[in-house]
């Protein structure tokens, strides 16, 4: 992989991974187009530079990541929940992340999701599917409520949601928005809420990645030179990260999600008529 591979990746990985289409989906199908090997280096270099992502949220959002509350605990609270009202945000984002964390485990250690990384026909299905309904998905939810607060039921409502981005192509940005539109939470709210939401899984998604990587025992690929196009690759995706977050609050809030619907859909449904062109576009072992 060159210089030139390594920025446009590390580019798609920053545009899609806080947008509602699909990093997986995009990350693999720019790999095809690229012609990019899927070698133990590149297999390491599309997962580490997601913490350039991760990064980009906690910069972001910074005095929110890192405040704690102290208001004044509702009259008549017991240790604990004056404990859960002062963490309370952390204690939300461990809510919604249960779920995934318990189901992610059983699906990985089933090998179900690598199966399903494997299949671009999977991805583009799931593009034109989550399309659709993004079509639709404004006329679905209102646009909430901002005196809505967000409960432990709803947070971990919204943890269900992102289990459902499991599957390559459903977008794990998308799932969890919808997920806080359903709980009534207003575009805006939902769309940070999945931000920070990202910071827990995609850490713990990434980290036990990278471990499966170096205990595989294969790290001959950490040379000089890859290592350098790692921390370009991380750079990167750390700045459009940054940039991607702040438009698409703002368009999410103004437009809502049909335009990335229609992306979705002539995306994923030009991948399928390549397909059935006899075009392979499967991954270069």
């Amino acid at each position: 992989m060159d210089i030139i591979q390594t920025i446009i990746i590390a580019i798609v990985e920053g545009l899609t991974e806080f947008l509602p289409v699909s990093s997986t989906g995009h990350m693999i199908i720019t790999q095809n187009l690229l012609g990019v090997e899927s070698t133990p280096f590149v297999k390491a270099f599309t997962i580490i530079i997601q913490f350039g992502a991760i990064l980009s949220v906690v910069c972001l959002y910074w005095d929110r990541f890192f405040k704690l509350d102290h208001t004044p605990a509702p009259a008549g609270s017991n240790a604990w929940q004056k404990f859960l009202h002062k963490w309370d945000f952390y204690w939300k984002l461990l809510v919604a992340f249960i779920p995934a964390a318990i189901i992610g485990l059983l699906a990985k250690k089933s090998g179900l999701i690598d199966r399903f990384l494997e299949s671009v026909e999977v991805v583009a299905v799931m593009l034109v599917v989550g399309g659709i309904f993004m079509l639709f998905c404004d006329k679905l939810f209102n646009k909430g409520n901002e005196d809505v607060k967000l409960t432990d039921r709803k947070a971990f409502n919204i943890g269900l949601f992102q289990c459902i981005a499991m599957i390559p192509g459903v977008s794990r940005s998308m799932a969890t928005i919808v997920g806080g539109m359903a709980q009534n939470l207003t575009r805006r709210k939902a769309a940070e809420f999945s931000f920070f939401l990202a910071v827990p899984t995609m850490a713990a998604a990434t980290g036990l990645d990278v471990l499966e990587v170096l205990l595989d025992g294969d790290v001959n690929w950490a040379t000089a030179s890859n290592l350098w196009l790692l921390l370009l690759g991380c750079v990167v995706a750390f700045i459009v990260a940054l940039l991607a977050m702040k438009w698409f609050v703002a368009f999410l809030t103004k437009y809502g999600f049909k335009a990335f619907g229609w992306y979705r859909i002539l995306v994923g449904g030009l991948i399928l008529a390549l397909l059935a062109m006899g075009v392979d576009l499967q991954l270069v072992d």
